[in-house]
């Protein structure tokens, strides 16, 4: 009996997509129907979701890439806000996050907020990778590719707990934001900001107060 899979790729990089869409449509199962839409940016992407909730003809499984230009209205700025708004108006669809981001901070972040039943990078991604993981989505969720597995078994295995604004805080300073600019960024004030880092370099046992050095002793230990 055949199964007739709803899907939507959500990509701003049409070769990308085009290279996604051959994988699956010479990899899936003879009974497997295939019925795929494209989406280049949040606002089709948005008209997609919107129209299957209307039609009662709900997406089966969603490729949603992080970097995205934002909607129009400027709701959504990413993959990300995409993401969350499928959970709520397609709460039985699957989710199949694709980034070029493979820092802790982003992967922790997404599963946290998402909980993606597939989460592959794409500097990892192979055709054969892409198949199993559009397979195990299916039948058995979750599949999330190398990076992603290694950074979870870091996290898991380290007996340091740091809540998400200290997360913030190491993921900014590792971008070159210097500390007075902190505040603004996180909803906190300067000396909440200094108090959070003097924490943050006791956790990891830095003696000086440079940035880069706590940084350093961050990515050591899979933070960043």
């Amino acid at each position: 009996m055949n199964q007739k899979i709803k899907i939507l790729m959500i990509d701003d990089h049409p070769m990308i997509i085009e290279g996604y869409q051959n994988t699956l449509l010479f990899t899936k199962k003879e009974t497997q129907q295939l019925e795929i839409d494209i989406a280049n940016n949040c606002d089709e992407a948005i008209a997609f979701m919107d129209k299957s909730v209307e039609k009662e003809n709900p997406y089966h499984v969603l490729f949603v890439d992080i970097s995205l230009p934002p909607s129009a209205d400027g709701l959504m700025t990413s993959g990300e806000d995409l993401a969350a708004y499928a959970r709520k108006v397609l709460p039985n669809s699957k989710i199949i996050i694709l980034t070029m981001f493979n820092e802790s901070f982003r992967i922790h972040n997404i599963i946290k907020t998402i909980d993606p039943e597939g989460f592959l990078i794409k500097s990892d991604l192979t055709s054969s990778e892409l198949a199993s993981a559009f397979q195990a989505v299916l039948n058995n969720p979750p599949f999330y590719s190398g990076t992603v597995n290694s950074f979870i078994r870091k996290a898991i295995t380290s007996d340091i707990v740091i809540d998400e604004k200290n997360r913030k805080i190491l993921h900014l300073l590792s971008q070159g934001v210097k500390t007075k600019n902190l505040a603004s960024h996180l909803d906190l004030s300067l000396s909440a900001v200094e108090k959070r880092k003097k924490q943050l370099r006791e956790i990891f046992e830095v003696q000086d107060g440079q940035d880069e050095t706590l940084i350093n002793a961050a990515k050591n230990k899979g933070f960043v």
